[in-house]
Order: structure tokens, then sequence, then C-alpha cells
């Protein structure tokens, strides 16, 4: 079954562009498009739930309603969809916002195609939470310098266990699903399997949040 999904882009030759790097996926199927956040609620509030996208892309900056506020919003009202932010700006300050948002990832609009649609299955399949490399390089950098705000306390020593701690340090590094299971010679499926278990110890959904712990806990 194909996963249902939505583009928010107040740009019409943008939605298409990235319909374009869509197109090649038979296991994405494009329900619905709109123009800002107004216009995407309206549009949810007019289709029948059977209609509603699994996955939303949303640009952030946008007349009338942001993708942030657009994500803070509808994240309350429909708690079973996934958003990613994909945008031009890497701006640190709209990172956080959207993750504190309820963003599920944070791509930029130059992303392969190949790179786009991964991240989609990533978060359909196996809930993930994909950033492109700048993004994660950035969210890094910020977590080392302690530029943001800190939303979380002290975790309990021998929380997780020391493969679960092994598979932190390489999200730390920033690397992917592939390549930590490469590095840890354990398969994608099991590396998926230990961040899910990594995020629910940490009561994290995202992998800036629980790149922030370990800082915070000077794990690393």
């Amino acid at each position: 079954m194909s996963v249902k999904l939505a583009i928010v882009d107040d740009k019409a030759i943008v939605r298409r562009a990235i319909k374009n790097k869509l197109q090649s996926s038979t296991a994405i199927n494009i329900v619905m498009e709109a123009a800002n956040g107004k216009d995407f609620l309206k549009k949810m509030n007019d289709a029948l739930a059977t209609n509603w996208p699994e996955i939303v892309l949303m640009d952030i900056e946008m007349p009338e309603m942001d993708g942030i506020q657009t994500i803070a919003i509808a994240s309350t009202l429909f708690p079973e969809i996934k958003f990613i932010v994909l945008t031009v700006f890497d701006n640190s300050e709209k990172i956080f916002e959207a993750i504190k948002a309820g963003a599920n990832g944070y791509l930029l609009k130059d992303d392969e195609a190949v790179n786009l649609i991964e991240a989609v299955m990533q978060v359909a399949n196996y809930n993930a939470v994909p950033m492109s490399p700048a993004i994660a390089r950035k969210t890094l950098g910020l977590l080392k310098t302690g530029t943001t705000d800190d939303n979380h306390g002290k975790v309990e020593p021998g929380l997780l266990s020391r493969r679960e701690y092994d598979v932190l340090v390489a999200l730390v590094e920033g690397l992917e699903y592939k390549e930590i299971a490469e590095k840890l010679f354990i398969s994608p499926a099991t590396a998926r399997t230990h961040i899910a278990n990594i995020y629910q110890k940490l009561h994290v959904k995202s992998k800036a949040q629980a790149i922030k712990i370990a800082y915070k806990n000077r794990w690393v």
C-alpha cells in the first residue's frame, strides 16, 4: 500500500518540483496540496478521514500561516499525521522551533530526489526522524556549543544498554541507519530497532533531542 502524502508550499512551481522528485516512486501517493497553513487545515477539515495524508511535507515561510505554526496546530488536531519540514532555510532557530512544534524531520529543498523519497519511507515505515546532512551538522554544532534551550533533565545512569549507547554515539557522529549498521556490524533493521528503543527510553521523538540528552549527560 502506498504512503499518502501532502505538500504544503505557497509556491506552485515548488510544489510541482517536489512532485516531480517524488513521481519515480510508486510507493508514494500525493493526495493533497495546499498553499499555506490555513489552506491545509481547511482542506483537512473538508476531506474525508480516509483521504487524509499520512505524511506532510511542510514549508516554513508561507503567508497567512507559516509552517511552524501549522505543525503545532495540526499535530494536535491530527496526531496520527507525521510532518517533515522541507525548506530552503537551515536557520538554527527555525530548526529547533520546528522540532519543538512537532516536526518529524527537517530536510532541505535541494536534497536529491532519492534522499527525499527515502526520508518519506523511513518516516512512514520506521518512525524515523530524517535530517539533511547539513541540518544534522548544524544541530550537532549548536548542541556542542550549548546554544539551545534545555528541555530535558539528567537521565539515570545505565538506562541504555551497551549496544544502544553505541548506536546513540553513532547518531551523534551524524551517521544514518545504513552507516550505523555497517559500523556496528548489525542489520539496518536492528539499527532502527535500537534507535526506536533509545527514543522510547529517553522520552524523545527526534534525533536532535536524543543528541541533546547525550551531551547533557556527558555520554559523549
